[in-house]
């Protein structure tokens, strides 16, 4: 299973596996509320996430199924990221009329919360990693996880890479991985999320 570090040309298949990947997932139920519309909606969100990441230039890693077709996909923060380009900011408010004030409220409440434990050291953060339902438990975030350590190997600026859960059976997986728990807090009263670090390896 090799993994690609994918074009800019890809990213609506990229926004497509992290939809299914993350439809029902507690963070996105929290900011977005339910509604005939939350798919719409998730799309906006999960779009948004994914622009940020290319408009900065920043890793979008893929590993596809047999027959070509994406089917995990991870996003990931460099330790140095570049300024915000104009294009991200006015796109910013853009999602953000449309999804509303009440789920940017709950957005920024999510994030405020969750950054009492950001790591300081410059490091990686692997923003979102997803796998289609469908390729569920054939090890493709595995794969990803150990493409995103590879990075972390080969640029002596990082310390590490970080990230978050929002639920608690993805806990111990990372904890198998080699991440330390650094945090956990609760955001809500149906969310909780734990912060993960693992410090650079050789």
């Amino acid at each position: 299973m090799a993994v690609e570090l994918l074009a800019a040309a890809e990213t609506d298949a990229v926004v497509s596996v992290l939809a299914e990947s993350f439809s029902d997932y507690p963070v996105m139920r929290y900011v977005l509320g339910g509604g005939a519309t939350y798919g719409r909606r998730l799309l906006t969100l999960i779009g948004f996430f994914v622009a940020a990441r290319v408009l900065r230039q920043e890793p979008v890693l893929g590993v596809r199924d047999a027959a070509g077709q994406l089917a995990a996909v991870a996003i990931v923060t460099l330790p140095r990221s570049a300024p915000e380009p104009l294009e991200l900011t006015s796109r910013r408010e853009v999602v953000w009329t449309e999804l509303g004030a009440a789920a940017r409220g709950r957005y920024e409440a999510y994030g405020t919360a969750c950054s009492q434990f950001a790591i300081q050291e410059p490091h990686h953060h692997l923003n979102m990693i997803g796998v289609r339902p469908s390729h569920a438990g054939r090890g493709l975030a595995r794969v990803l996880l150990e493409a995103v350590e590879d990075m972390v190997r080969s640029d002596p600026a990082s310390a590490g890479v970080s990230l978050t859960t929002e639920t608690s059976w993805n806990v111990s997986l990372y904890q198998h991985f080699g991440y330390r728990m650094v945090g956990r807090v609760r955001v809500a009263e149906d969310l909780d999320s734990w912060s993960f670090f693992r410090e650079r390896q050789g």
